[in-house]
């Protein structure tokens, strides 16, 4: 293998935040005028939201773990119930079933995707059903920009009575069709909510911050409730009325408010939306184009049929040799993630599954029960994309990977 000089390189990044001058100028006439927080930029934001997604309502939050939060609880869950969701995404999507009282049940993925099995999922549900125990919610990913199957996860929750929660965190500008029709992902036909998430390296950014969508109008009065301590100053909903300046906590509910400088951020931002989604694919098939040639050691992860990606991430996974466990192809790509860093490419691996963390071993799950999210996490790897790279650096990411794996 070739050694390259790196001195002069600067470090790519695997994602990053791409503000421009508006971005900034929003911000700032913000800061000029007279709300910081509890604005009208907060539902400028929401409006805007809504048109990009398509969903009836939508209600901005601190961040995407706080939307997943009060997802669940606008959707009922408590202690003693059940809620499933993928293995193989960051730990959030588990952790705000166990906030709400309730407790995850883990499902397998595709390994070509990453998305959650559906043959997998079917199993799970109908086992706790016939144990008595339903799940309450129904948590799909929608890994690196692809959208998980919604129309067959909604069939399947249907069946138990399950709310179906779209974790839309990694898919904002995605689509996907179904009967002869597009939807685009977070727009609640196929599930009763979805959340996105805002965090500097996904396709918008209000540095931190979240969103729920959907289409029922008693999620939605639910959700701004949960999202301000549980408190109403709904006249036609109050036990009593001391004056104009009355409210009341109704049940317990949270701070998780944005504020109206992160939307007027989130404002602008989706202006670009389309632009940065765009530029994201064109990046995507340069890699996919360039890794055709190394098909023999690495794979493009799929992209779900009639799923049109918005390639939140780029991950690509190595091809196992004959022969080799999955322990030596982990020593590979790890190999592969510290040979890209010596040429200042910052890497990432999305996700460690959710059943590997220690906290959800305590719990009973344990390795050799979720064979293909093994396979898919021992090889995977997600290089650098956001809309600010050049064509040169997905050249230069794509050198050191044929360096490290073709030698």
């Amino acid at each position: 293998m070739g050694v390259v000089k790196v001195e002069h390189l600067p470090v790519l990044p695997y994602g990053r935040q791409s503000i421009d001058e508006d971005d900034i100028a929003a911000v700032v006439a913000q800061l000029r005028g007279d709300w910081l927080t509890q604005g009208p930029a907060v539902a400028e934001f929401e409006a805007a939201l809504s048109k990009a997604t398509g969903a009836r309502y939508a209600v901005a939050v601190s961040s995407g773990t706080a939307a997943l939060h009060l997802a669940c609880l606008a959707a009922g869950v408590r202690a003693g119930d059940v809620g499933i969701t993928s293995t193989v995404t960051f730990v959030a999507s588990a952790n705000a079933i166990r906030y709400a009282g309730g407790r995850p049940s883990l499902v397998d993925v595709d390994a070509a995707t990453g998305l959650v099995s559906i043959p997998a999922l079917e199993a799970c549900v109908s086992g706790l059903a016939a144990a008595g125990k339903p799940p309450k919610v129904v948590i799909p990913v929608d890994l690196t920009g692809g959208v998980a199957d919604l129309p067959a996860v909604k069939e399947l929750a249907d069946r138990v009575g399950a709310m179906v929660i779209e974790d839309a965190a990694h898919s904002l500008g995605a689509s996907y069709a179904h009967a002869g029709k597009r939807y685009r992902a977070a727009c609640a036909v196929h599930s009763a909510m979805a959340i996105l998430s805002f965090h500097p390296v996904k396709h918008i950014t209000t540095g931190e911050g979240g969103a729920i969508t959907t289409n029922d109008e008693r999620l939605y009065r639910r959700l701004l409730d949960l999202r301000t301590h549980g408190i109403t100053k709904d006249a036609t909903r109050l036990t009593r009325n001391d004056g104009p300046w009355y409210y009341e906590q109704q049940e317990l509910g949270f701070n998780y408010r944005i504020t109206d400088l992160q939307c007027a951020l989130g404002t602008s931002q989706l202006r670009k939306l389309d632009g940065f989604v765009s530029r994201r694919r064109e990046l995507a098939a340069r890699y996919d184009r360039a890794f055709g040639a190394l098909n023999q050691h690495v794979v493009p992860l799929a992209t779900r049929e009639g799923v049109e990606s918005s390639y939140h991430l780029y991950v690509l996974t190595l091809r196992p040799r004959s022969g080799e466990s999955l322990d030596q192809l982990a020593t590979r790509r790890r190999e592969l993630f510290l040979a890209l860093r010596k040429e200042n490419i910052a890497s990432q691996v999305h996700y460690i599954p959710v059943h590997r963390q220690p906290d959800f071993i305590r719990s009973g799950f344990a390795d050799g029960e979720f064979p293909a999210a093994e396979r898919y996490y021992s090889g995977c790897i997600s290089l650098p994309l956001f809309p600010k790279m050049a064509e040169a650096d997905v050249d230069r990411v794509v050198d050191a990977v044929r360096r490290a794996v073709a030698g």
